[in-house]
């Protein structure tokens, strides 16, 4: 029997323009582990009504307390179990396949210090995990990770690949998530520059972390862990929804390390 996943669908074919960072992790961690699966598409719009029937409580919420209804979700048929946080969704996987695949959560420092304030577009989820282990320190890289990007989100906010037939239903998702109207979470010209390179140095922290290993391209050499896939997530999400000249760009960034993660996790990025 295999789980069902459900992933974010944004322009049809939804493979070809899946580039949601969160079903990003949760796609890496299911294809590492090697636990069979099918994916659902839900287009941005029928989140909410697809996700509330399955009575699981809202990953985050909005600054008047209402819920934020988001993707991915995995049910398991086999454990009669609904997951519907994506670093829930990989602390599960691990406990319960733990033969299968590797250990998405091995011993390691992720400790790293942003390179720039960050001022926050939309709320950031925070896996309830407990405190035991060594599970709370990637606790507390995705959520770096996810500010990291989330405060430069207007890069990529124009360039969302949409359904023309939803284009407008999607804008209006995007506005009551972030809290601003559409217009205003895209940049041209002389501040989107600045933006960039903020987002460059803004990453200079974790960089650090993945300089640690020389042999690369995961933070532990060539054994890749969630972390990677915490990161990658987001580099699918500069691939699909920043023009191509920028995406290169940051492919190259601190000697290529960005684009050789980006190209190293393609081994996990097969869609099922």
């Amino acid at each position: 029997m295999s789980l069902t996943f459900y992933d974010i669908a944004l322009a049809p074919p939804a493979e070809k323009s899946s580039c949601s960072p969160n079903p990003w992790k949760s796609r890496y961690a299911l294809n590492f582990k090697r636990v069979p699966y099918k994916t659902t598409w839900v287009p941005l719009p029928d989140i909410s009504a697809v996700r509330a029937p399955l009575n699981i409580p809202p990953s985050r919420r909005f600054a008047d307390g209402s819920a934020y209804f988001t993707l991915p979700v995995i049910t398991d048929p086999i454990t009669e179990t609904t997951v519907g946080d994506s670093f829930e969704i990989a602390v599960y996987l691990n406990e319960q396949y733990p033969t299968s695949g590797g250990d998405l959560f091995p011993p390691q420092d992720l400790n790293f210090v942003f390179g720039c304030k960050l001022d926050l577009f939309a709320p950031i989820a925070v896996a309830d995990v407990g405190e035991e282990g060594h599970i709370p320190a990637y606790v507390r890289f995705n959520t770096n990770v996810d500010g990291a990007f989330t405060a430069h989100a207007q890069l990529m906010a124009g360039y969302l690949p949409l359904d023309p037939a939803r284009a407008d239903e999607t804008k209006t998702t995007f506005e009551k998530r972030i809290g601003l109207p559409w217009d205003a979470m895209i940049v041209h010209g002389e501040t989107r520059v600045e933006l960039l390179q903020s987002l460059e140095e803004t990453l200079k922290g974790l960089v650090d972390l993945y300089r640690r290993d020389a042999s690369g391209p995961f933070l532990l050499g060539a054994k890749a862990s969630y972390a990677d896939f915490i990161v990658g997530g987001w580099l699918r999400m500069c691939r699909g929804a920043l023009p191509p000249a920028e995406w290169e760009l940051i492919k190259g960034w601190y000697d290529g390390l960005f684009g050789n993660l980006h190209e190293a996790l393609e081994e996990y990025a097969q869609m099922n």
